[in-house]
């Protein structure tokens, strides 16, 4: 049996149907139907969201699920060698590797992620068959290669001519092999979606810190840090210096400050101070989040100014905002 098919007969035990029956009624009473439809929502970190946005609200638009809609939305930015903090072109590792790391959520609480992966394009949809193939959360370095290319994912090079030149040069000046830290260090695509059912996902993918020591792994890939979802309340998900959120929970720390009420720009701005409490050296560092919550509201926050994120609505279609800054 193979163990998402188990994961199915687990779910379908007699204990685990009477429960889940119970459950439901519960929800039923607590949450009734809504009487209007809800209008699908795309948010996502930085300027080259703009064309993530674009393929997820087009999946959305069409009555598609939230978490396809994230899917595809981050597999543009993990394919444009433009982009080089994040997939194809994304920068190495101070010995020349490029190495990715990736993580999806549903609203439902499934997830999935990989880290320290190598030669394989579209780590995204790597750790979407690590949540939906796997009983496992998780799979890093060479055995998440080994299953990736066992789902059919080719081997791809990933290092570009102009990254690889990048690499060179910055060894001739660091020959401490020095990661770099500074409010410049924006690593990440994160993306947020809310489709027509209500359903609520998130995507966060990498190529990491420029020139970090191998087998370093951010906060992009870890539940909780670099993102998290919950159908009940909303998404979030973050930018920046890994090291700083990862000591904060960061997403999860958003999404339960919405739960209190705060609006997703309040919690931002509240998780940011977190983040700036755990991490003396911020003033060197750049942190951002941005938030999704059930209504279809949006917001963000960030330690430095110039961040920027994308988000497409019914009505303002596909939008940059600069959001309020700590600094």
């Amino acid at each position: 049996m193979s163990p998402h098919s188990r994961r199915t007969f687990l779910k379908r035990t007699p204990a685990t149907l009477a429960a889940v029956t119970a459950t439901s009624s519960c929800q039923a009473q607590d949450n009734p139907p809504a009487t209007e439809a809800v209008r699908p929502v795309v948010i996502s970190t930085w300027r080259h969201g703009l064309a993530a946005n674009d393929a997820a609200w087009k999946i959305l638009d069409a009555g598609g699920s939230a978490l396809d809609a994230a899917e595809a939305g981050v597999r543009i930015t993990e394919a444009d060698p433009e982009v080089r903090t994040v997939g194809l072109g994304g920068r190495p590792d101070r010995d020349g590797i490029v190495t990715l790391d990736a993580a999806i959520m549903d609203g439902g609480g499934d997830c999935g992620s990989v880290a320290a992966l190598e030669d394989i394009l579209h780590p995204i949809s790597v750790a979407r068959r690590v949540m939906e193939d796997t009983p496992h959360v998780m799979i890093v370095g060479d055995g998440a290669r080994q299953f990736a290319i066992s789902q059919g994912f080719e081997p791809t090079e990933l290092l570009i001519d102009a990254s690889r030149l990048d690499w060179e040069e910055w060894k001739k000046n660091n020959p401490d092999y020095r990661p770099p830290i500074n409010v410049e260090n924006h690593d990440t695509i994160g993306l947020l979606t809310l489709d027509k059912n209500g359903n609520i996902a998130a995507a966060c993918t990498t190529s990491g810190a420029a020139y970090k020591y191998h087998g370093r792994v951010g906060d992009s890939p870890l539940i909780g840090a670099g993102l998290y979802a919950d159908d009940q309340v909303g998404a979030a998900t973050a930018t920046g210096w890994g090291e700083a959120v990862i000591r904060a929970c960061g997403s999860f720390l958003v999404v339960e400050l919405m739960r209190q009420g705060h609006s997703p720009t309040e919690a931002c701005r509240l998780a940011v101070e977190r983040v700036i409490e755990k991490n003396p050296d911020y003033r060197e560092i750049q942190v951002g989040f941005i938030a999704l919550d059930k209504q279809g509201n949006t917001g963000g926050y960030c330690i430095h100014p110039d961040f920027d994120y994308a988000v497409y609505t019914p009505d303002g279609g596909n939008q940059l905002v600069v959001p309020d800054s700590k600094l």
